[in-house]
């Protein structure tokens, strides 16, 4: 009779084991299918954000682009606008100072 207590003892050990691994296994099996679930929800939102960048066209980048060509060119104008001031003063004093060696010379 102690054999077969031994073995009913045995076989059922044995049976928590195997079902212990059937368990480990299917926890690994959901994590996977989990894993794989994310994973392609993340690659279709990857893809259609580049379908939407690419084919969105870029109004701000024009914009900016304008603007700043605007901006650039009123500096240089101010620039211009400083250089012949500049001269104007220059070209101003040169002829009174040739007047007043005119004058000192009569």
């Amino acid at each position: 009779m102690n054999t077969k207590l031994e073995d009913l003892l045995n076989a059922s050990k044995i049976n928590e084991l195997v079902h212990k691994k059937q368990i480990e296994e299917e926890k690994k099996t959901s994590l996977m299918w989990l894993l794989a679930i994310i994973g392609a929800i993340a690659t279709v939102a990857v893809i259609a954000f580049a379908v939407y960048k690419y084919f969105t066209p870029d109004y701000l980048a024009d914009l900016d682009d304008d603007f700043d060509d605007d901006f650039y060119d009123d500096l240089d104008d101010d620039s211009e606008e400083e250089k012949t001031e500049e001269t104007k003063t220059e070209t101003e004093e040169a002829s009174s100072t040739e007047s007043a060696e005119e004058t000192s010379e009569e």
